[in-house]
């Protein structure tokens, strides 16, 4: 009966794939510069060269998904090729340990004879076997000073021959297995050593099953380059469709841009259409917002200017008339320096109006708490009895708190309280009042002077615009119940007025009262 010695490794192999395309991570997509106007100051090499957001966008999507798919292809790769080293392995042990199973028998399955031949051992067992595309089985025969071979292969392995060299090289060895250089590509082998019966006298001889690795990775080889080919595509269309998609992104910022572009100090109009209700839109809300703020901003100061060179040029003019013709009389020179001190008070309450005018589109212009209304009714009333001898009568005190500015809302009243008096004569019957009712809290101030004519009714609160029956003094400049709308105004209420010519007016304020509590 023959012996045989085995020995059995597992090997494992690593497979690596490298980006051959030299590109840098990061690196430019677009060669075409964007140029752009030096900033003061700053050259503009030292600002490098800005890249478009939409390339970016496009080049951003691309970097991440060549990480992922070259990840992907990394992974399929490794998983093929260690179930390849390990059916490979799996396999070689497998044909070694049927035939170490056949040996330590020494008899034919079939006729149940001994088997003292090595030959005869080699064919019968590779008979009954069926080797895999890339498997070889050899029974190699040492007679004389050569190497005889009993083999078992697909066709496909027809070309790879076995001389002497190469066997010598596999049965010599120290180990019982390893790999060899062949025709077909790299050969991994596992040997068993065939030992002869003691004295027997028969020839050494060794069982040998080989893979040839290279044709065994083939189809893992053809899966890897089908799945780098599906990446570089899908690399393509993500790029092609990233720059359409990041193009409708950016549409309406680059409307935003052309739009800003466009906006100059004397046309503040341009507006961006808003659709849909996404960031995009939210973004173009906002920035009509500040165009809407801008050209409030610009108009007021515009109206400012245009105000203030209306109603000084008036008073400038007086005080350089009377100066140019100024004696040397000291009678007379009192008498141009009273002159002009009232054309300077006058002009400084109309610079004091008009600033206030301009401050009331400020956003803090109003600093609004929870008021007590009977009280601030009460201490208005207190305080436009000071103003004039009239007879001053409480009407009506509203009831709760609202949210109001207490101060400015003193200010409006007293305002229309002093404009009462200029239209009124001593002693004449000026009511003021104060109700909270539905939801708004109004003021009033009523008086028993000329009225207001139908024709001065619509545009009585406008600045500098004067009653056809005016002050009695004559005095004003036609701010003071623009000061009044103004106030009511920023508290997103609104000032009227209610009269019959000849028989008195009622000029008042309705507010918002800001969730009123009682």
């Amino acid at each position: 009966m023959m012996t045989t010695t085995t020995a059995t490794t597992t090997a494992t192999t690593t497979a690596t794939m490298a980006d051959g395309s030299g590109r840098q991570p990061g690196a430019p997509l677009s060669d075409r510069p964007t140029v752009y106007q030096p900033i003061a100051g700053k050259p503009a090499s030292a600002r490098g060269t800005r890249v478009p957001a939409r390339v970016q966008i496009m080049g951003w999507l691309v970097l991440v998904m060549t990480a992922g798919l070259a990840t992907v292809v990394l992974l399929v790769a490794e998983f093929e090729y260690r179930a390849i080293d390990r059916r490979v392995n799996s396999g070689l042990e497998q044909d070694v340990e049927e035939f170490r199973r056949v040996a330590q028998m020494g008899r034919d399955p079939a006729t149940d004879q001994q088997l003292t031949d090595p030959y005869q051992l080699f064919e019968r067992h590779l008979a009954g076997q069926y080797p895999d595309r890339a498997e070889v089985l050899l029974g190699v025969v040492a007679e004389g000073n050569g190497l005889n071979t009993v083999r078992q292969s697909d066709q496909g392995l027809d070309h790879v021959a076995f001389d002497d060299a190469l066997l010598r090289e596999i049965v010599n060895a120290p180990q019982a297995t390893g790999t060899v250089q062949t025709e077909g590509g790299e050969l991994r082998w596992l040997r068993v050593d065939v030992l002869p019966p003691s004295g027997s006298g028969q020839p050494r001889a060794w069982f040998v099953s080989g893979y040839v690795v290279d044709i065994a990775k083939a189809d893992a080889n053809d899966t890897v380059r089908t799945l780098l080919a599906i990446s570089a595509v899908a690399l393509v269309l993500a790029a092609g469709v990233s720059w359409v998609v990041a193009g409708q992104i950016l549409a309406p910022v680059n409307t935003v841009r052309r739009a800003a572009a466009e906006l100059t100090e004397q046309d503040l109009t341009h507006r961006i259409p808003v659709h849909g209700r996404d960031d995009i839109a939210a973004l173009a809300e906002q920035f009509n917002a500040m165009l809407d703020r801008l050209e409030s901003a610009f108009a007021t100061r515009r109206q400012f200017l245009d105000d203030a060179g209306h109603e000084l040029r008036t008073p400038i003019t007086i005080i350089r008339g009377h100066l140019e013709v100024m004696g040397d009389d000291p009678a007379e020179r009192a008498e141009v320096v009273r002159l002009c001190t009232d054309e300077l008070d006058r002009m400084a309450r109309i610079v004091d109006d008009l600033l206030l005018l301009a401050k009331a589109e400020q956003p803090d212009f109003l600093r609004p708490e929870w008021t007590s209304v009977p009280e601030l009714t009460s201490d208005i009333d207190a305080k436009v009895r000071a103003i004039a001898p009239r007879s001053w009568i409480l009407e009506s005190l509203g009831e709760g708190e609202v949210w109001i500015d207490g101060q400015r809302v003193t200010q409006a009243v007293v305002q229309l309280a002093q404009n009462a008096v200029q239209h009124t004569q001593d002693g004449a019957v000026i009511r003021i009042g104060s109700a909270v009712h539905n939801g708004s809290v109004s003021f009033w101030v009523t008086d028993t002077g000329p009225g207001v004519s139908q024709e001065d009714a619509p545009r009585i609160f406008d600045r500098f615009v004067r009653g056809a029956t005016g002050a009695r003094d004559g005095s004003g400049a036609g701010l003071g119940l623009a000061i009044v709308k103004a106030i009511a105004e920023a508290h997103h209420g609104q000032a009227r007025v209610v009269s019959q010519p000849g028989q008195g007016a009622t000029f008042g304020i309705e507010l918002p009262a800001g969730g009123a509590r009682g």
